[in-house]
């Protein structure tokens, strides 16, 4: 049996760190360089922060979005989120794309699909649609949750979305439309909203048919932060993750709107694997930047770093141990109260299950677990039964040890690449 240690934290008492309010959020410029420090870049995101309503506090009671997690279908759900929680008190978090007929046609079942505990925070709901009148009622209904933000899904290539769906990246091509979206969404919610999307879409690749969309809708609406994938979508029926593979990056792009739209806020996203690249993105001058699967197949790995060499926060000294200890109350709490035994032990476990990336016993630990989701019924006897694969001194490993790896020169010479600085032709950049 596997014993955890006694120094026992129950769920609610585990909170982010709220020390920076923001008590005159104000607008500002995006054009000042970040300082390489972490505590110059939290107090330069807030100097430059700009908002689309005065008086909106969501977003402003917690650190800034210098790293978030980006939303991946079936990934991101409540178990992964809680445990990134755990890991991280700084990361920003987002839920898995919602489409906004879900929520619209779910009104009696919302809890499950917009509930989560308030541990969460800062955490940013996504939704994608296509049909104005949705997106403003599941903008409504998802008040009641207090999400920090509301994003829009404009990079989504998947064929059932972009194709069936007739939303997420195919909406890059109709910017007149996403304009309006935003306005309908901000209109009915008090929190920050903001777009994700491409750098193009198929042949419209060039930067200036970038910038015009970028010029739409942040024209047309009151959007002032868009996460930029800095890859274009193929609509020519390849995988979502051949469209994470085959385009090539093309971060120039991203830096050059720094350059175009020093008025407007950009989060780099696609292609950044560690905490030293994202590090190395922000010594470039991003204002965030956001890890997909990184994060979610290496979490120790990456999460355990962003607090510290992110954000400058004093180590929490937390170990697996005692994270597991944790989650172990959650997953008990959860466990079956969707009813028809749903979630199961599978599916709570699913992102612990990359806890012990290349640790000593990682092989054992995995086949232990596939045998012990066939009969467990509680997180405690699933751990009882396959925590006995890994050494006491990995559980009992404090976070953020050790050095992490990646490429501190993934943006070198970025700035010499940029493309032709772009000229806005209002009238027809608004109106075409």
């Amino acid at each position: 049996m596997v014993k955890f240690s006694a120094y026992s934290l129950m769920i609610s008492s585990f909170t982010p760190f709220h020390s920076i309010i923001l008590k005159n959020p104000r607008r500002f410029s995006r054009n000042i360089p970040f300082n390489h420090s972490t505590k110059s870049r939290v107090t330069s995101y807030y100097q430059n922060v700009q908002l689309h309503t005065e008086g909106v506090m969501g977003a402003s009671r917690y650190l800034p979005p210098l790293f978030s997690i980006a939303p991946m279908m079936e990934w991101t759900d409540n178990h992964y989120r809680t445990l990134a929680r755990l890991i991280s008190k700084h990361a920003w978090l987002y839920t898995e794309m919602l489409a906004a007929e879900t929520i619209v046609y779910q009104q009696g079942n919302l809890d499950k699909f917009l509930g989560y505990s308030p541990e969460q925070h800062p955490i940013v709901l996504q939704i994608g649609g296509s049909k104005l009148e949705n997106l403003a009622k599941a903008t409504e209904l998802a008040n009641a949750y207090n999400y920090d933000e509301i994003n829009f899904n404009c990079g989504c290539p998947s064929p059932k979305v972009a194709g069936h769906g007739c939303f997420g990246v195919r909406l890059m091509l109709d910017p007149k439309f996403v304009g309006e979206a935003m306005s309908v969404i901000a209109a009915n919610t008090n929190v920050p909203v903001s777009v994700k999307c491409r750098i193009g879409v198929d042949d419209h690749d060039s930067y200036n048919e970038l910038c015009d969309f970028i010029y739409k809708v942040s024209s047309l609406s009151p959007t002032r932060h868009f996460i930029i994938h800095s890859r274009k979508a193929l609509l020519n029926g390849i995988s979502p993750a051949d469209n994470r593979r085959i385009p090539p990056l093309k971060y120039e792009f991203y830096y050059a709107l720094l350059r175009d739209f020093p008025d407007l806020t950009f989060t780099i996203n696609g292609g950044i694997n560690s905490v030293v690249e994202a590090n190395a993105a922000l010594r470039e001058g991003a204002h965030g930047v956001m890890v997909g699967r990184a994060a979610y197949h290496y979490p120790w790995q990456t999460l355990g770093h962003v607090d510290t060499a992110i954000y400058g926060a004093p180590s929490s000294g937390i170990t697996r141990r005692e994270i597991l200890q944790r989650y172990q109350e959650y997953g008990d709490s959860v466990l079956g109260k969707d009813g028809n035994n749903r979630p199961n032990i599978r599916e709570v476990a699913k992102p612990l299950l990359n806890l012990f990336y290349s640790e000593p016993g990682n092989g054992l630990w995995k086949r232990k677990a596939d045998s012990a989701f066939m009969h467990c019924k509680t997180m405690k006897s699933f751990f009882e039964e396959t925590l006995v694969a890994i050494p006491d001194s990995v559980l009992d490993a404090p976070i953020a040890g050790g050095v992490p790896s990646g490429r501190e020169d993934l943006f070198a010479n970025v700035h010499d690449l940029l493309p032709r600085q772009y000229h806005a032709r209002e009238e027809e950049a608004l109106y075409a």
